[in-house]
């Protein structure tokens, strides 16, 4: 039986880390502040958007809400984050998404000034982090390199499989790794053969979008399992991309859903908002 990756208890680490930190920093007058925009009423957004507050109030971050209405045009949209990048008591801007349709998503994450794309999304950030310089880094990926260090797990000279590709957690996941040493191979929809590739993983990440899709038959004896997938099943339970009950059987660590990678995501934004002041 595979152990458990904590994500609650590992981002609870961190989220003190950032508010020691910050506290330190506050003595001395400074204060990162974190400029939150939601467009539209999307239940699930709103969620996330509150956790992020409460992280924020948590760690001693300062935030400002920018809740827009569903219809608000690109245009104003734009203006927004050109003012909020034009302040100097802002550190990072985050526009949640989804964003309603009509809103041009790319325009809009691209309108945010590098120095202060908290999310790791900006073009210039992900070059950065493709060539090894420093800058922001997305949250998902950053997070999942902090669950397997202080998990103990070593990334270097390990095989690596990431399954996904995406540009939010895929493709900056497959470079974090290849960053820590480790021998990184990135697996898609359109990957032949998958099995073969996934079962010669030490460490496999899976972003596939597909509820319980990787079962024990995907995976090797003793692998460690990053699940970064969730969805809501029709039992109204919250799953992963992994079968958990079938993949724990045969990894020798695994992270579950929920409780694993998704607490990591806010704690790592936190991260990030203390970077943007350091």
């Amino acid at each position: 039986m595979a152990n458990i990756i904590d994500g609650k208890k590992i981002s609870q680490a961190v989220k003190d880390e950032v508010k020691a930190k910050c506290a330190e920093l506050a003595s001395q007058g400074i204060t990162a502040t974190l400029a939150v925009i939601l467009v539209g009423e999307d239940p699930a957004s709103q969620v996330y958007v509150n956790n992020k507050k409460k992280a924020c109030e948590y760690c001693g971050i300062r935030s400002l809400s920018y809740e827009l209405p569903a219809d608000t045009a690109e245009d104003a949209l734009i203006e927004l984050i050109e003012e909020l990048n034009a302040r100097s008591d802002v550190n990072g801007i985050l526009v949640q998404l989804p964003l309603p349709d009509g809103i041009n998503e790319d325009r809009v994450l691209d309108t945010i000034s590098p120095d202060k794309d908290v999310d790791g999304f900006h073009p210039v950030n992900v070059g950065k982090l493709s060539i090894g310089k420093k800058g922001f880094v997305s949250c998902t990926p950053a997070g999942v390199i902090q669950l397997l260090k202080r998990s103990g797990i070593e990334i270097s000279g390990k095989e690596c499989v990431v399954i996904g590709r995406s540009n939010i957690v895929g493709k900056p996941m497959s470079m974090l790794l290849l960053k820590e040493n480790g021998t990184v191979t990135v697996a898609h929809s359109r990957t032949a053969n998958l099995k073969e590739v996934t079962k010669r993983a030490d460490i496999l990440v899976v972003a596939i979008g597909k509820p319980k899709f990787i079962d024990a038959s995907y995976i090797k004896d003793g692998a460690v399992v990053i699940d970064v997938g969730i969805h809501r099943g029709e039992d109204g339970k919250l799953c992963g991309d992994v079968d958990f009950d079938s993949a724990s059987q045969v990894a020798s660590y695994i992270t579950p859903v929920p409780g694993g990678v998704g607490p990591m995501t806010i704690a790592m934004l936190m991260y990030n908002c203390l970077s943007s002041v350091i």
